[in-house]
């Protein structure tokens, strides 16, 4: 077992590895540009939308009352007709740097995981590679399961699903060598 105090310093770098790679994927490379499409007449949708007064939420439409609700002819009737829609309403002002942070302290979280799990495990004399995969494999796991959910029972594009798979990877692969190059010697 190795304290977790002696794994704080790789905790931070991991976390903060994941935020800058991760601010280079999202904002430098064109991988994830084609996550969202845009809607055609997205300034009518909008105007449309507007006077609904929609509160901050996730939303489903059309939405059953209940399970005996979603086999009845009518609302089967709606989804036949369609669109199926699956949305969130987010605030009209973006807050880049509460978000950012958000994001940052989320990153901290799954380094502080890895420690603890890794940590628990292995003592300091190991096989550095170990650390290479255990931690590695706790970030990844962390950063890429998430997402699943939300193409299995939302729809999102299995492709955004495999691109953030692909990202976490990059994140386990960094994070683990942080751990593994950090790592308390006996």
């Amino acid at each position: 077992m190795t304290p977790l105090t002696s794994l704080l310093l790789p905790t931070v770098l991991s976390a903060v590895a994941v935020f800058v790679l991760s601010s280079i994927i999202h904002m430098a490379m064109p991988w994830h540009k084609g996550d969202y499409a845009k809607v055609p007449d997205e300034d009518g949708l909008m105007a449309a939308m507007r006077p609904f007064k929609l509160p901050l939420g996730d939303y489903l439409m059309p939405r059953p009352s209940s399970g005996a609700d979603m086999k009845s002819p009518e609302f089967l009737a709606k989804v036949a007709q369609g669109p199926v829609v699956v949305m969130t309403v987010r605030p009209g002002s973006w807050n880049m740097g509460a978000t950012m942070g958000t994001w940052f302290l989320f990153t901290l979280l799954v380094a502080l995981i890895a420690a603890c799990m890794t940590g628990a495990v292995f003592g300091p004399a190991v096989d550095h590679r170990h650390i290479l995969h255990y931690a590695g494999g706790i970030t990844f796991l962390c950063y890429a399961m998430g997402a699943a959910p939300l193409s299995i029972w939302y729809g999102r594009k299995w492709s955004t699903t495999f691109k953030n798979a692909l990202d976490s990877l990059i994140y386990g692969a960094a994070s683990g060598a942080i751990f593994m190059l950090m790592w308390p010697q006996a």
